[in-house]
């Protein structure tokens, strides 16, 4: 289990924020924000006061990484990059989350490594994070400048021939999921948006093509959104593409996987992060090794999809 309470003996009185400074080599920001969250614990109550005094017996839940053996694909001195599967969360998302990218992150690089951006959870493939703060600042920005450059394959629904691009805005859905679990939608009042779309390759028997994806903007779901829009969702999709039935069920772990597998197209988003590019120092391009393109056995056949894709 990744977070664990443990307990340690403040040999002298002294502010809490600074034993937890020297104990995990924290910054002070760092050391605060643990406290400010209730993880330090004075006689089995939490205390929040960040500026508070502490000696003698404490108990401290914090974040010990558990490594499976998910080594980076390429590392330097400053930065990692990691093939990402699906179904495993880049941040643990509650403190019993047994398993996530950050378990492999800060095994390696200690504790002030991190992922310097976001995948969704069931979206596979290149993961890119920092070893230390610097480098976090440094990549997070690119990521923010659009300066780092992102590519992504996705198998969609039906028969796509011709590349194209999508410019449709896009809106969080801030009126509630009860008439549809999207979390954002295309708006005229939205976020300007921008993806190219390539096909690459059309699968007759699955009714399915597999198409490279270029984001030029950072929207949430951009891409499984703008595939929606034009009616060729991403198969295996459980929240774009299916019925509003489908995607509670889904989101309430009420699905089976094979009723997952017929009702979405596939046992999995088929959404890859496929090649990253950026300027750190030297120049760098690197693709996933991952054999995504030929993941044809995690597609439903068309016969057998019972799809509201469209």
């Amino acid at each position: 289990m990744p977070f664990v309470k443990e307990k340690f003996t403040v040999p002298q009185k002294m502010p809490a924020f600074l034993y937890i400074m020297h104990l995990f080599n924290y910054t002070q920001g760092q050391a605060q924000r643990l406290i400010a969250k209730g993880r330090l614990l004075v006689n089995g109550e939490s205390m929040f006061l960040t500026g508070g005094k502490i000696e003698g017996e404490v108990e401290i839940v914090y974040f010990k990484p558990s490594s499976q053996g998910n080594a980076p694909l390429f590392q330097n001195r400053d930065f990692m990059v990691f093939e990402k599967p699906s179904g495993t969360l880049v941040h643990p998302n509650t403190m019993s989350t047994p398993y996530s990218m950050l378990d492999e992150i800060r095994h390696l690089s200690g504790d002030h490594a991190n992922a310097t951006h976001r995948i969704d959870m069931e979206t596979s493939g290149l993961l890119l994070a920092s070893k230390h703060k610097e480098a976090e600042s440094y990549l997070k920005n690119g990521f923010e400048t659009k300066s780092i450059k992102k590519s992504y394959l996705a198998w969609v629904d039906g028969k796509l021939t011709e590349p194209f691009s999508s410019h449709e805005r896009i809106k969080i859905n801030k009126e509630g999921y009860e008439k549809t679990k999207h979390k954002v939608f295309i708006d005229d009042d939205g976020k300007a948006s921008h993806t190219d779309f390539i096909p690459l390759e059309y699968d007759e028997k699955l009714d399915a093509s597999l198409v490279a994806c270029y984001p030029h903007t950072g929207r949430t779901h951009q891409i499984r959104i703008h595939l929606f829009h034009v009616k060729h969702p991403i198969l295996g999709d459980p929240i774009y593409g299916t019925t509003f039935d489908t995607a509670n069920r889904y989101l309430e772990n009420e699905i089976s996987e094979e009723e997952r597998f017929r009702l979405t197209g596939a046992r999995r988003l088929m959404l890859h992060a496929h090649t990253l590019s950026f300027v750190y120092a030297n120049r760098f391009h690197i693709e996933s090794k991952s054999d995504f393109t030929r993941m044809y056995d995690l597609i439903c056949p068309k016969e057998e999809r019972q799809f509201n894709g469209n």
